[in-house]
This record gives structure tokens, sequence and C-alpha cells, in this order.
């Protein structure tokens, strides 16, 4: 065999050595790819909209999963999650009187539920990337419901922004008592009931 078959030879056998590279790489990344499409739902697709880079997107969304893997996220016990859920109905009732009032109380629930789950207390936006790595499909409520408490305390937004807002809250502060859906809804004896119906 002469030395230029050789050469082709081995430049043949680096260009398929080089083609398997990259397709493992091309299937390795649409992989990762997927499965972070599949764990953030919405706010995978809200990290595209702001960063603008695929690829720094969802470095960020994997930094995020990284920090909150090292923490001690723990779910509620019976008590705790019993103990939230009546602060919570009284926090809407008193929505009727103060719903200014109601809705601050309602963020103090939020930020009560996530510090017992083991959530780090610091500023909003690292405690909305923390929630959002458990709690995906509900983590825009926080942002929205907390846009209008803030720009409430700027100036009055009016009844119905701030029923938004209570709403908001409720659906992560559901989703934080209840583990996403793994842990069970608490039953909702007769006499509740009634009191609920009597308020609402």
């Amino acid at each position: 065999m002469d030395t230029t078959t050789i050469v082709i030879i081995g430049f043949f056998a680096l260009g398929v050595i080089a083609a398997i590279a990259l397709a493992i790489w091309s299937y390795t990344t649409k992989r990762r790819t997927e499965q972070l499409r599949s764990k953030f739902g919405p706010e995978y697709n809200r990290a595209l909209r702001t960063d603008g880079d695929p690829r720094h997107a969802e470095q960020v969304l994997r930094e995020r999963q990284q920090r909150v893997a090292k923490l001690d996220i723990k779910p509620l016990t019976d008590k705790q999650r019993d103990d939230f859920a009546q602060a919570w109905e009284r926090e809407q009732a008193h929505f009727v009187d103060n719903p200014p009032a109601a809705v601050s109380n309602a963020d103090q629930l939020v930020k009560e539920v996530m510090k017992i789950r083991g959530y780090p207390m610091t500023d909003f936006e690292q405690r909305v990337a923390d929630v959002s790595v458990d709690h995906p499909a509900v983590v825009q409520n926080y942002r929205l419901a907390h846009d209008i408490a803030v720009h409430h305390k700027r100036e009055d937004v009016g009844l119905e922004k701030l029923r938004e807002a209570m709403i908001h809250y409720r659906a992560l502060f559901a989703d934080l008592l209840h583990d996403g859906g793994l842990q069970p809804v608490r039953q909702v004896v007769p006499e509740e009931r009634e009191r609920m119906r009597r308020v609402g």
C-alpha cells in the first residue's frame, strides 16, 4: 500500500470518527434540551425568551437545578400543611375587609412555607429561580403576584388587580403546600365548608 492510499484511509478514518463524535454530541445536546424542556415547561420557554441565547439559557437552568439539588428541600408535615391551609383560608376571608393587607399577608405566607420547606430566603429573583426547579408550572404566578404587590406599594392598583394577586399567590401556595401534587390535599370538614360558604 503506497503512502497516498494510507493518507487517504487515514483522512477517511478521521472523518468517520469526527462524524460519530458529532452525532453523539448532537444526540446528547438534543436529549439534554428535551429533558430541560420537560422539567421546566413554560419556564424553559421564558428563559429562552429572556436570555436570547439557547445554550446560555439552558446553562442557567442547569445551574438552578444544581443549586436546588444541594438544598435540603423537604415536604411539610401533615400538621404544618393543615396550619398553613387554615392560615390561607383566614387571609382569603380577610381579603373582603382589607384587600391590601390580605395580599401582603399572602406574600408573607408564601415566604414562610418556602422557608419551612428549606428554600433560602434570599432576594426575590433568587427565590423565584429556586422555586422554579420543583414548581415550574406556577412560578410565573409568583412573579405576577409579586409585581402587583410591589406596584400597589407605589400606587393603588385597584381591587381587581389585588384579587388577581391573591389568585396568583394561591396557585403557588397550593403547589408548595402539596409538593407539586405529591402530597394529599387537606380535606375540608363540613363546618369549615359552611364557614367558607358564608364568607365567600
